[in-house]
């Protein structure tokens, strides 16, 4: 009895761990290494890796736990993306990067993958031509008195949209492709849209919005990152007002919080870099409303590091008064050691711009010059600079700022300086421009933006 029951539970294992194949044929592939990865979110990681055969034959294994959209990439760094769903799949070609002569013999989901693949562009294409084709029939006096060119117009767009919906229709509900090929088309639209379609604007944000970060299918489709960076981009390039697009933004926010408090991992994963994108393209509205829209919630903790750089946003938003900095170690100006300043308030200039930087970083280097450049012109229109070194080598610092014309500042505690941490500063640079009353007034993001501010501000407003 105990060898009968021991027999069916290791036929239970086998059979919960039997492998799906991908099978095929490159012939420029001989000998070469070919291997499946998936996605996890915003990562990748390996599935099974094999070697070639002398005429090119390959097979790979994926298991349930894979389940989405995998990508076969071989030693030229061209992947192909696979539909792993459960199915056998069999691919011939002669290379990766010979997409042209890649076929799919074998596995429903990949097919019908293929053939959408290869048929939606040409209608998405086809369809643009159309809608500009009726701009000009409706706007120029030469062709707009022609009815039947503007009905046939009407009846061949309707017509692409017809055939690339039911086609998407017919798809079996139960199959991966009839979720993951809409929401493909969705993330791939956006710049088409913004372009060619603006209409289509609000209807395809509105899209976005009900897409559910938490979906395992959505987390494992490879489309995860672009359909956070494509919704964003089509809210930036929407032809709004600033003021509406960091409105919409909110709003958009507000709709993927919803799903994400009930999932902590995916709320840090999205949180992490949707914050960054936006810190990046310089929204900061819509970066500081992220951060502490993240730091209110209570249902779920956030991870450590990232909730120390969005408190940076609570402590230190535009319209706060940042901390006082004592200038307790050493300290020049114009390149001369100075005491005649104790405090960042005891400089007394309208305009202050306090940048955190280091000599071991990279995008420092890049910066630095910049501001040198800059300084005069920032100089005569109210604006001091205030320079963080987190450097820790007395001699290095006292070399370095030689060559610096404005004020700076180390007390060579890298990040366990109070300055440090009283600004939240987890990265270099980092900058702060303030008033007078030390308000927060910018958080530029470069120099090229305070440099955009001081000519908009101060010099056009000065004229």
């Amino acid at each position: 009895m105990i060898k009968y029951v021991s027999f069916l539970f290791c036929l239970l294992i086998s059979h919960l761990s039997i492998a799906q194949s991908i099978t095929g044929r490159f012939t420029k592939l001989a000998k070469q290494t070919i291997k499946i990865e998936g996605f996890r979110g915003l990562q990748t990681y390996p599935i099974s890796t094999t070697t070639c055969d002398e005429k090119g034959n390959f097979k790979l294994v994926y298991t349930k736990s894979d389940y989405g959209v995998g990508y076969l990439i071989s030693e030229d760094k061209k992947p192909l993306f696979v539909i792993l769903s459960g199915e056998d799949i069999e691919i011939v070609g002669d290379a990766l990067s010979a997409i042209e002569t890649i076929h799919i013999k074998k596995g429903y989901e990949n097919l019908c993958f293929e053939k959408y693949s290869k048929e939606h562009p040409k209608r998405e294409q086809a369809l643009n031509a159309w809608i500009y084709l009726e701009q000009i029939y409706a706007v120029d006096s030469l062709f707009s008195n022609q009815t039947a060119p503007n009905k046939a117009i009407q009846l061949e767009k309707k017509r692409i949209k017809n055939e690339d919906e039911e086609y998407l229709a017919k798809l079996p509900s139960s199959a991966y492709v009839s979720w993951f090929l809409p929401i493909r088309k969705l993330v791939s639209s956006a710049s088409i849209i913004a372009q060619y379609r603006p209409k289509e604007i609000p209807s395809t944000i509105s899209a976005f919005r009900a897409l559910d970060y938490t979906d395992q299918r959505l987390y494992k489709s490879g489309l995860f990152k672009d359909a956070i960076e494509n919704h964003f981009w089509l809210l930036e390039n929407c032809g709004k007002s600033l003021d509406s697009v960091f409105i919409e933004m909110k709003t958009s926010i507000d709709a993927m919080m919803v799903n994400l408090i009930k999932d902590e991992k995916k709320l840090n994963e999205v949180t992490d870099y949707l914050f960054d994108l936006l810190e990046r393209h310089s929204l900061f509205q819509a970066s500081e409303y992220l951060a502490l829209k993240a730091l209110n919630e209570t249902s779920c903790t956030l991870n450590a590091d990232l909730a120390k750089q969005l408190e940076s946003y609570r402590a230190m938003k535009k319209g706060n008064i940042a901390p006082e900095i004592q200038f307790a170690g050493n300290s020049f100006l114009n390149g001369v050691k100075q005491s005649q300043f104790s405090n960042l308030s005891s400089l007394n200039t309208p305009y202050t711009l306090v940048v955190f930087g280091a000599s071991w970083c990279p995008k420092c280097s890049e910066e630095l010059p910049k501001l040198i450049q800059n300084y005069s012109k920032w100089r005569k229109n109210g604006v001091e600079v205030v320079y963080v070194t987190l450097d820790t080598d007395k001699s290095s610092f006292e070399q370095a700022v030689k060559t610096y014309p404005f004020f700076a500042y180390c007390d060579y505690e890298k990040w366990e300086s109070k300055v440090v941490k009283d600004y939240y500063v987890f990265g270099t640079p980092t900058f702060y421009l303030l008033n007078n009353k030390r308000e927060i007034i910018l958080r530029p993001n470069s120099i090229a933006q305070t440099d955009a501010w001081v000519d908009w501000v101060l010099v056009q407003g000065n004229k």
